[in-house]
């Protein structure tokens, strides 16, 4: 397994990459969608779906499924969605800041499902640099604050606890299915989500102002078709753990972006936590060691 993940690397890390960094300018397009977070993520599922598959069929790139990747293709959809609903549920009951360090225990949850389920054995001298990339995110999310003026709601960590998992199994089983267009299990995912979702949408799509429709045409196409493609594709190319450690370019974008428009005014331990994310990151890339392997001792 891990062989077969390194003969194809070279395009999945650009491609991750480039995935996380379009998660991370998800925000400010919500926001300015003056959507409900349902009614966006059916507004993604449905742009989103409809984009790939057109474009896949412009391409002639459909192919047909077999039985198994059919079967873990739904399984990833169900995952796909439920994280989804979860992780929304978080945000409202435990904050913005405590959901996102918990939902960022995913990639320590991809980790473990992938040696018990795909029997792929990480590198554990690495495993110290994802710890080391959650305390950043911990940092500079302003945890502390939040946990200062309130208590952090159990059901809240729960709930974005469960996120996490999902997102892990939804990544599990992308990787599980071989010869399909990364670009035809996502839009296919997509779609099989907006039917799901259809009964509890609300939104008046004729009354929506330009800039509403302009944000959410942005999320459907950008941040969700152009996005999950290139997600999926990274999946198919990646080992499990650089996906997990490659994880962590969401969190630093998004703080990023809070800066730069939301006029957000880090302190020095937000920065130090961006810091460690970057860090991280780059030790993980270059195989650098943060504990120090035993020297071996000589035969006499």
């Amino acid at each position: 397994m891990q062989t077969q993940f390194n003969e194809r690397h070279g395009g999945g890390t650009w491609r991750m990459a480039a995935a996380m960094g379009l998660s991370g300018t998800i925000g400010w397009f919500v926001l300015a969608s003056g959507q409900t977070a349902l009614n966006v993520v059916w507004m993604r599922c449905l742009v989103g779906g409809l984009a790939l598959l057109a474009w896949l069929g412009a391409r002639g790139g459909w192919r047909p499924m077999g039985r198994a990747a059919t079967a873990w293709l739904l399984v990833g959809a169900a995952a796909l969605i439920v994280n989804w609903q979860l992780l929304f549920m978080s945000y409202r009951a435990s904050g913005i800041a405590v959901a996102t360090v918990v939902y960022h225990l995913q990639p320590f949850f991809l980790l473990l499902l992938a040696a018990l389920v795909q029997r792929e054995r990480p590198d554990w001298h690495k495993f110290p640099w994802l710890l080391v990339a959650l305390l950043g995110v911990a940092l500079t999310s302003g945890l502390r604050g939040e946990l200062a003026g309130q208590d952090a709601m159990l059901s809240g960590v729960l709930l974005a606890l469960a996120a996490a998992f999902f997102y892990a199994v939804a990544t599990l089983a992308t990787r599980k299915i071989s010869g399909i267009a990364s670009a035809q299990i996502a839009g296919v995912q997509l779609l099989i989500g907006a039917c799901v979702l259809i009964p509890w949408v609300d939104i008046a799509l004729p009354s929506l102002s330009p800039l509403a429709w302009t944000s959410l045409l942005t999320l459907g196409l950008v941040h969700t078709g152009l996005q999950y493609n290139l997600l999926y594709a990274a999946f198919q190319r990646l080992t499990a753990e650089r996906i997990a450690v490659l994880s962590f370019i969401y969190p630093l974008v998004a703080i990023v972006v809070d800066l730069v428009c939301f006029d957000l005014a880090l302190d020095v331990v937000q920065v130090a936590g961006m810091v460690l994310i970057l860090v991280a990151i780059v030790a993980h890339q270059r195989n650098w060691r943060l504990v120090p392997m035993p020297a071996r001792r000589l035969a006499p």
